[in-house]
Formats: C-alpha cells, structure tokens, sequence
C-alpha cells in the first residue's frame, strides 16, 4: 500500500471462484459418497483426484497450483514473503499478494495487469473486483494524496455483538496505571466471549496500531479469562467506540528511506516479571510494521530490557530491507533506529561492555542478543537517541494518558477518516 500509493500505481483486487476445487491430490483420500449420488453400491467409496472443500489440505493444493500459474506466466514468487510475486518484463513491473483466492495486483502496467486478469479467468475463473475498494474486512480509500485503510464496518459489527452501538466513548484504550494479572478476580462463565473478542481485536489490530499494546496484554488470559479482563476489553470497545473513523494514512509525497523505533517496558508483567518490547517501521512516512512482544527471558534492567527490545527490531528492519530490495526499492542504508535509553546505545556501540552483558542469553545459550551489535558495527544501522515523549514505539509498550495517546497515534499515521479532501497533509506526521 505504501509503494503503491508513492508510486501512484492501481491496486486491483480479484477473487478466485472456486479456488479450493482447483488443487490436485498428491496422496490418495477417499470419502463417503454425498447424500444424493444414487449409483454407488453398499461399501463403494469415493476417491479423490482434486482436492475439495473441508479436505485438511485443500488451501494448500490450491495454493501449489497458484504457484505453478504465475510461475510459469513470468513471475518469481518472493523469498522473504512466499505470498508474494513479482513480475519484471520489458520494463514492466507487476505485483501479485495471494491470500487464500483473494489476489491484489499493481504495478507501472495496466495493460499487462489486464492479460494477468485474462489469463486468470481461462485457467481458473475469476471475479472481476476492479479497483480495491474492500479487502478482508479492510477498507481501502484512495485520494490524489494518498491511501486510507480503516475497519470501521468491522467495528461496528463488534460493537453491535456486544449491544454496545450507545455506549459511551472512552479516550483511550487501556487506563493507565491498570495491571492485569491472572489471579485477581472471578472466573468468567463463558470464557468463549472473551476469546472471540481477543480474536477479533488481533485481526482489528491490522490497521489500528494504536491498540498493540492493550491487544497483547489481554491476549495473556486467553486460557482462564476472568471478570477485571472482560472489563478491560470492554474499555477497548468503548475505546473504539470514540474512534470509529480512525485508521492508517499511507501518503504519496513520502520517500523510501526505512526508519525504526524500539522501546521497552521493564519487567511490568505481574505474572512473569518479563519485559515488552514494542516496536515500530516506517517507509518514509508510511507505518508499515508495528509489534507487541513479552520477552522470553527476564531482563535485570531496563537497560537490558531496552538493549533486547532493539535486537528484536533490528530482525525486522532487516527483513523488510530484504523485501524492500526484492520489490526493486533501493533503501539507503545505514537505516536508522531510535532508542531513548542512552545507555542502551551505548552498549550496543561498544563491546568493551562485558561486565554488564556476559549474562546475556537468548534461546538454546545463543547469544543471539547481541545481534544489534553486530549490524551497528557492520554499518548495516545506525543508532539514535529519541526524548522519551517523542519515543513512536511508547504507544506500543504501555497505557498512556488520552493526550499523550492522541499524540503518538497522530504521529504513527492514524488519522480521522474525514473527507478525502480534508485529509491532513503528510508533513505534519510526526517522526520526520
């Protein structure tokens, strides 16, 4: 979506009839005779030579003949993203994202995204969706300024599940000070809600960064809910309630350059003692990766807290340089990544630092903590100090106070879906 809304190319959406009816079996299954199919004889069963609906390995059929299309029509299916494909002839680019039998195609040619489209409809036949106004649950509008992506729909479909359509508006998503545990409290009677709710929250979470954290935390209980984490989500639903029309703003006067944020919380888990790291990507000005993660090991400080927390996004950056790259978009490296944990950089820059981290482990004795070292020393990134009130990734590692709330969402890219003529220009977001 951000390439696309920079480069100013259509994104063109179709859907696959059928698509699980296409995939051929490698092994043999055999089944029951449908109700209605009178010539079998007693005892005779079915067996398969294509895959079917409700057959366990049915996506996956469909998915290898999918492959094979595109394959053989031109195009190389990513190795960083195996949902994705790239077509690059004469000058053309083309970009295929397949999810299940929803495909989104862009690219500099419309007239090669047409025969695509053609070529499609002979082998497996299609449904013409033209340009992507709507796509699993997310909806998509688009501007001479730039692309817009909300759930609104998909909100008030969970607000309506909740009887909740006239509650009233709450300014943020988690009340600051709250710590959940997984003892306080009585257990819920049908913790099926619950969990339906935090499953709904999880796909919201697609376009709404500004909920990562309250959706991680909640996400803890899934296996004995009780009555304070029910509470909480319905604070969430309250929350979305005031932010019905909010949603990510990717812009087209933005520039390729990747630039990551990373911070952490330590040792806020009541259960654990671990710590969060919270992170987020931009291109440009595009927010296009964000994440909430306990850690897997306690951290001893906050320094080391924050020292593992820019490891983990060090991975991320890393990975979508590599996709970036497979796209044909050159990324001026070093990319840079902000901490606001001056101590935490320190360590990073300077190996001499032994006393305060030969403790430090990652999974299987790996010292795979120490990865941010080794890409600061490379040249590969380059880190910076960020004042804790301008620190992105804050929102993503605990509750804030609604100003501050609506500060750091304003500056991620989540903006109000007012008119498309209305939306706020890309200079006012806030990292650059």
């Amino acid at each position: 979506m951000a390439i696309a809304a920079v480069k100013k190319w259509d994104i063109q959406q179709l859907d696959i009839n059928n698509a699980f009816l296409h995939g051929f079996l490698d092994e043999e299954v055999y089944m029951n005779p449908p109700p209605g199919y009178k010539k079998a004889q007693p005892g005779q069963v079915c067996k398969l030579n294509r895959s079917i609906y409700g057959l366990k390995q049915a996506s996956r059929c469909w998915n290898k003949e999918l492959t094979k299309f595109l394959v053989n029509w031109g195009f190389v299916q990513f190795k960083q993203d195996y949902s994705m494909f790239v077509l690059k002839q004469n000058g053309s680019f083309l970009i295929v994202v397949a999810y299940v039998d929803d495909l989104l195609l862009t690219g500099n040619d419309n007239s090669l995204i047409n025969d695509l489209k053609v070529a499609l409809h002979t082998a497996f036949t299609i449904k013409d969706l033209g340009s992507l106004k709507y796509v699993l649950g997310i909806e998509v509008s688009r501007s001479g300024s730039g692309i817009f992506l909300n759930q609104r729909k998909y909100i008030l479909d969970l607000l309506r599940d909740q009887n909740m359509e006239n509650c009233n508006a709450a300014p943020f998503p988690m009340s600051k000070g709250l710590r959940l545990n997984m003892d306080d409290g009585d257990l819920l009677g049908d913790p099926e809600v619950y969990r339906r709710l935090i499953g709904k929250f999880l796909y919201l979470n697609m376009s709404r960064p500004d909920i990562s954290y309250v959706v991680q935390q909640l996400s803890q209980f899934l296996g004995a809910p009780r009555k304070p984490h029910f509470d909480a989500t319905l604070h969430v639903l309250r929350y979305l309630k005031g932010s019905l029309n909010f949603g990510l703003f990717y812009p087209t006067n933005s520039d390729f350059v990747l630039t990551g944020y990373s911070d952490a919380d330590g040792g806020t888990c009541s259960d654990s003692g671990r710590s969060l790291t919270g992170n987020c990507v931009f291109l440009g000005n595009s927010l296009i990766s964000w994440k909430t993660k306990k850690h897997k090991v306690v951290s001893k400080s906050s320094t080391e807290a924050e020292y593992r927390s820019m490891s983990h996004t060090a991975d991320e950056l890393i990975w979508l340089e590599r996709l970036l790259v497979e796209l044909d978009i050159t990324i001026p490296t070093p990319l840079t990544l902000y901490c606001d944990n001056v101590s935490a950089i320190h360590i990073a820059k300077n190996p001499c630092f032994h006393e305060k981290t030969k403790h430090m482990r990652g999974k299987s004795q790996k010292i795979d903590v120490h990865y941010i070292r080794e890409q600061v020393q490379s040249g590969f990134i380059q880190l910076k100090h960020v004042r804790s009130a301008l620190q992105l990734a804050d929102i993503m590692t605990k509750p804030l106070g609604s100003d501050q709330h609506r500060f750091l969402s304003s500056k991620i890219g989540l903006v109000n879906n007012t008119p498309v003529q209305e939306w706020p220009g890309v200079s006012q977001l806030a990292h650059s």
